[in-house]
C-alpha cells in the first residue's frame, strides 16, 4: 500500500496516477495491481451498493464479482478511448452486477417453479417472468439514466451540453450520415482523435484536407461532430443504437 501511495503521490502533479498505474499493471507489475484492488476497494463497494441498493459487504458475492469486473477493466482499459479509467471500471462493474443479479433471478425463478404443484405450476412460471421482465426494464432505465449523466459529464469537459446538440443537430439526414461520417474519420485516425481528446476542440485545417465536405460544414456541425466522437469511442451502448446501421464499426 505504501509503493502505491508514493507512486501515486509522485505523479499528482502530472495528472492521472491511476491510468499510468494501469500501464505499469498491463506491463507486468503484479505488486501495483494487487494494492490497486486494495486500495480502491471503497470505489467497488460504493459502485456495487448503487446497483444493489443496500450495504455491500465484502463477504458478498456482489462485491467479489465488481472486484473481479475491476480488475479486468484495469487490464483492459486503453487511454485513447478518453474516459477516465474510474468512469470506466464504473460503467464495467455495474454491467457485471447486474448480469449477475439478472442471472441469480433467473436462477431463482427456475427454482421455485420445479417446486411447484403440476397445476400450479403454469401460473407461477407466468408470474416469475413478468417479475423477471418487470426487473430487467428498472435495470435498462437506470443504465440508460446512468450512461447519459456519464456522456453529460464528458461533454462538459468539451464546454458542450445537450441543449447545445439538439439545437445544432443537422437538420437533414444526408447531412447527419456525413457528419457520422467525419466522426469515423476522427476516430480512426490517431493524429486527429489525440488532438481532439487532449485539446477539447477539432483541428480544422487538418480535418477539412481528410474529408469531402467544406471547412464551413464541418464548423457548422462541430458541436455533433464531437459529440458523436465521444460516442463511438466511449462506452456507450444505448447511446450508440442510435448510430445503429450508420456506422462501420
Amino acid at each position: 500500500m505504501l509503493n502505491l501511495l508514493l507512486f501515486i503521490a509522485s505523479k499528482r502533479k502530472k495528472g492521472q496516477p491511476l491510468e499510468e498505474a494501469a500501464l505499469k499493471i498491463q506491463n507486468g507489475d503484479t505488486n501495483i495491481l494487487e494494492e490497486v484492488l486494495d486500495s480502491y476497494k471503497p470505489f467497488v463497494k460504493k459502485t456495487v451498493s448503487s446497483v444493489c441498493k443496500r450495504y455491500i459487504y465484502e463477504s458478498d458475492d456482489e462485491f467479489s464479482i465488481g472486484l473481479i469486473a475491476f480488475h479486468d477493466a484495469i487490464l483492459n482499459y486503453k487511454k485513447e478511448k478518453g474516459a477516465s479509467l474510474l468512469s470506466f471500471s464504473e460503467v464495467i462493474i455495474k454491467r457485471k452486477v447486474i448480469d449477475y443479479i439478472r442471472k441469480q433471478r433467473k436462477n431463482q425463478a427456475i427454482s421455485l417453479d420445479l417446486h411447484e404443484d403440476e397445476l400450479d405450476a403454469p401460473q407461477s412460471i407466468i408470474e416469475s417472468n413478468r417479475s423477471i421482465e418487470e426487473y430487467d426494464k428498472t435495470i435498462e432505465i437506470s443504465e440508460r439514466q446512468e450512461e447519459i449523466r456519464t456522456f453529460v459529464n464528458e461533454l462538459k469537459q468539451y464546454k458542450l451540453t445537450l441543449d447545445d446538440l439538439l439545437e445544432q443537430s443537422p437538420k437533414h439526414e444526408d447531412a447527419r450520415v456525413n457528419a457520422i461520417a467525419i466522426a469515423e474519420k476522427i476516430v480512426e485516425t490517431a493524429e486527429i482523435r489525440d488532438y481532439l481528446l487532449e485539446k477539447k476542440r477539432l483541428p480544422l485545417k487538418k480535418l477539412e484536407k481528410m474529408v469531402s465536405v467544406s471547412r464551413k460544414t464541418i464548423e457548422r456541425n462541430r458541436k455533433y461532430i464531437i459529440a458523436i466522437s465521444l460516442i463511438i469511442m466511449g462506452e456507450y451502448v444505448f447511446l450508440r443504437d442510435y448510430l445503429k446501421g450508420r456506422i462501420n464499426k
